[in-house]
């Protein structure tokens, strides 16, 4: 647990020390950040516009946003919780462009804006026998999670798809820690409750023969 730790506040640092370097002109180090993060903030922005441009974009917007205002991150957090809060926004503010513009119709069943999904919930390496049932399995949790309402959505993916913790979650989405928790617990009841009912049938099915 100790060298855990100390490589976790190993790589924290690191990472100051480049946004420092960034700060005093130093774009290589901004570049060396971009190389780091931009794989994961892709990833973010995926599960949330469920868009491979739409996603695209977000990453561009995000870090010329980042290296814009760069000087405003006042390093009292972690440089990519911040980096994520921004590319959350970018996101979200996706999300509402294509519901006013009324581009994107999806089919769903609670009231929410035009939502979308992560294309990778599990990163599955499935044999030749198993491939069509976790397929199937993995659009079946897709739409399902597309159902949740963005600020829901965004909670469940940085939380429990990207693995922050629930202060990084609430930092990066700029909420209170009792309200993530809301949230996250509201995402994983829907959820549950959705995905009872698509594995409950076959079973009630097979009870009654």
């Amino acid at each position: 647990m100790a060298l855990i730790q100390s490589n976790q506040v190993g790589a924290n640092t690191d990472e100051m020390a480049l946004v420092r370097a960034a700060k005093q002109g130093d774009v290589s180090a901004f570049e060396e950040l971009v190389r780091r993060y931009d794989r994961n903030v892709f990833r973010i922005a995926n599960h949330i516009t469920h868009n491979a441009e739409d996603a695209e974009d977000v990453v561009q917007e995000a870090f010329l946003k980042a290296y814009q205002n760069l000087n405003r991150f006042q390093e009292q957090s972690k440089f990519y919780t911040w980096l994520v809060r921004i590319a959350v926004n970018e996101a979200l503010m996706k999300l509402r462009r294509r519901r006013s513009d009324k581009t994107v119709s999806m089919d769903q069943d609670i009231e929410t804006e035009e939502d979308t999904i992560p294309r990778e919930i599990a990163d599955w390496a499935p044999n030749p026998e198993q491939q069509f049932k976790q397929e199937e399995l993995k659009q079946l949790l897709q739409k399902t999670i597309q159902g949740l309402p963005p600020s829901f959505r965004a909670v469940f993916v940085l939380r429990d798809v990207e693995g922050l913790s629930t202060e990084e979650t609430a930092e990066a989405l700029d909420l209170s820690i009792p309200a993530v928790k809301s949230r996250l617990l509201r995402a994983r009841l829907q959820l549950r409750e959705r995905l009872n009912k698509y594995f409950k049938n076959p079973q009630k099915d097979g009870n009654n023969r």
